[in-house]
This record gives C-alpha cells, structure tokens and sequence, in this order.
C-alpha cells in the first residue's frame, strides 16, 4: 500500500470532510463519483473514522535460477485502517486511508512464528523481522483529476453476474533505502510487484443502504527481492508471497489466535488505526529493518549485527 501524501497539505484547506453518501439507490460503477464511493467502500468503513480490519493469509516461496521453488514460510497478515472522506467540487468525493499492518512468519509445519532462521543458502542462523510497519497511509484518492476528468484507474472495476471484481497492480521501483547514494549509476534500486485483487458480491458493495459496511475478499501477491533480515546480499533470486483474506465483520478479534497473541505481546500498538491526522512517512521492511539495525548498532557502540527480530 503506497502513499501519496505530498498533496494533502496543499489541498486540506478546500476539501469538507463528510462520510461516504447512504444512496437510496444502487450505485453505478460507470459514473466517476459512484465509481470513488465504491472503491471507498472496499477499503473503509461507513462512516468518517471508522476502524477496519483485513486479515489474509497465505504462503511464501523462494524463487532461485536453476532451482526448484522452495516454500519458505506460511504467513499471517493484517492491516488494521481507518479513513478520512472528503467532497471537493472539482475532484468529487475522495478518501484517504491511515493503517498499521503486520505480517507473521510462520513454520511450514508447526504454524508456529520463526524467530530465528535457518538460511539454507549462506548456512547462517539469522533473525526474522517479523512485519510491523507504522504508518501505512494512502491517499487521498479522488474520483477526478485537477481538470475534472475522471481518474486514471476509472473504469478498470469488472461487474461479471452477481459478483465484481477489482483488480489493482502496484509496480514498484525507487531508490532502496539499504542500496547507498549511487543507485542509478551502479543498481541497487528496490524493484518489486504487489498485485491485489479484490472481489465481492454485486448487491453487497453497490447498495450502501441495504450493506452500510462491504466487506470484501482480496487476493495478494507480492514478488520481491530478498528480505533484507535475510542477509543473501548479492544472491541471485526472488521471494513471491501468495495470500488471500478479506475484510473481517468481527475486526481485531476475527483474527487468528497466533496473530493476535504475537500483536499483543510485542506490538500492542497495532491492534488500532493511527489517528486521522497521522502525517508521518509511511514503514516499509526496509525503512524499519534500517530502523532498528541503526539503534542497534548505536546501542553496542558501532557493532556491525544487522539483523534483528523487531520484538
């Protein structure tokens, strides 16, 4: 999930924050304005600051030239958001999304969370950070540009019999917080794909009135480069993480025991939203890995460990 924050300073003062309209009708996904309200209805809540939760869960595989997919860890994820609405008379309705998110390590065959891996490549033991990314903000997201037209994505949601389905690829590739001061001469870049499909029944998420709250399923996948707790350095090959949830009725408390017994314990913060207001750049695991090696190594006078659990 990426942010888009540099235009929220400069817009705030023009925008009236409200909730996302109650039709007396079914929204329509070929207008612009509905076609927001819809996509605000499968990320919020139904009113202004209402919290949320998605939980999905899934596997993680290891992908290296000339060998077979290997899969290294099960995986348990959540992002607990709430949203801001907004109502612009140039760019229509909008919402912005504040979030925590955490994502859980688990042992193949135990399901239990992985402190300490085994790296079968390098022959080390390492720490395993788990996910824990503070904030993970969006937004705000409009249904139409600065000229009034609609939105770049409008149009892209696909309505088959009783059900739709949203498809959404974020591509990335920007300057690896880890990868030094000269990356677009010698590489190091952070290049990856997250894919996230979502999907719902037609009734559910077009009708506001009769379903206040959608509570849509999602799919996610994510191919990437190493995980920086890893330590492969250099070693050719990629990590896919396949998962699939949904938004859950029952929120913090619908979530698997392991996760909210690891939440509770090492990440208590996590179980809510960040305010609304909440500013802040946005985590990723390699802002956070840079995060807790630097206070690492400060706190042992210059040690060079690099890995670190995040408990």
């Amino acid at each position: 999930m990426k942010t888009l924050l540099g235009s929220l300073a400069i817009t705030a003062s023009a925008l009236v924050i409200g909730s996302v309209p109650s039709a007396a009708q079914m929204l329509d996904p070929s207008d612009p304005d509905d076609y927001a309200r819809i996509n605000a209805r499968v990320q919020c809540g139904a009113e202004h600051g209402d919290e949320v939760v998605y939980g999905f869960s899934g596997n993680i595989y290891a992908r290296v030239p000339g060998e077979r997919d290997r899969l290294l860890f099960r995986g348990e994820g959540m992002n607990v958001r709430r949203c801001l609405f907004y109502d612009d008379p140039v760019r229509g309705p909008g919402y912005r999304i504040v979030s925590r998110e955490v994502l859980l390590y688990l042992d193949p065959q135990t399901g239990e969370v992985v402190d300490r891996w085994d790296n079968p490549w390098t022959g080390e033991t390492v720490d395993v950070m788990q996910v824990h990314n503070d904030p993970v903000n969006n937004g705000p997201s409009w249904a139409r540009d600065e000229n009034g037209d609609p939105a770049r994505r409008f149009g892209s949601m696909r309505v088959e019999g009783d059900y739709v389905f949203m498809p959404f690829e974020v591509p990335l590739f920007y300057r690896n917080p880890l990868g030094g001061d000269y990356q677009d001469s010698v590489g190091n870049m952070y290049h990856a794909m997250e894919i996230f499909d979502f999907a719902a029944t037609r009734d559910e998420l077009f009708d506001p009135a009769a379903h206040p709250v959608a509570y849509p399923m999602v799919s996610w996948v994510r191919i990437s480069q190493w995980m920086p707790w890893m330590e492969m350095g250099g070693r050719p090959g990629l990590m896919v993480f396949n998962f699939m949830g949904s938004k859950l009725e029952g929120g913090f408390d619908e979530l698997p025991d392991v996760m909210k017994d690891e939440i509770r314990e090492n990440y208590p913060i996590y179980e809510s939203a960040p305010p609304l207001d909440d500013t802040r750049p946005n985590e990723t695991t390699w802002t956070k890995f840079k995060l807790l090696t630097d206070q690492r190594r400060a706190a042992e006078g210059g040690d060079d460990t690099t890995a670190h659990s995040g408990h």
